[in-house]
């Protein structure tokens, strides 16, 4: 496989990674699927970014989400037990 088709397969899994996480926090629901608005909101988290109250808002929106990952990540190991090991 050529470098620039391994690059681009690269960027396309980044990129629907990225919109996933957006289906996961549950904004396509919330928004009813609307671009404009999750685009405003996005251009709003950049500016907050940009900001001088920037660094506080990384702090804790990194800290929400490694949260709510870990939440995740007990509720599918707790999904993956079988009946016996439920007993236990």
């Amino acid at each position: 496989m050529r470098s620039w088709q391994v690059e681009r397969r690269k960027r396309t899994r980044h990129l629907i990674e990225l919109g996933g996480l957006v289906v996961k926090a549950g904004i396509v629901d919330l928004t009813g699927d609307d671009r404009a608005m999750i685009y405003g909101a996005l251009l709003w988290m950049a500016d907050k970014l940009s900001s001088e109250d920037g660094e506080r808002a990384r702090e804790l929106w990194a800290g929400k989400g490694k949260e709510a990952f870990a939440v995740e990540q007990i509720a599918g190991a707790h999904d993956r037990r079988t009946p016996q090991q439920d007993e236990a």
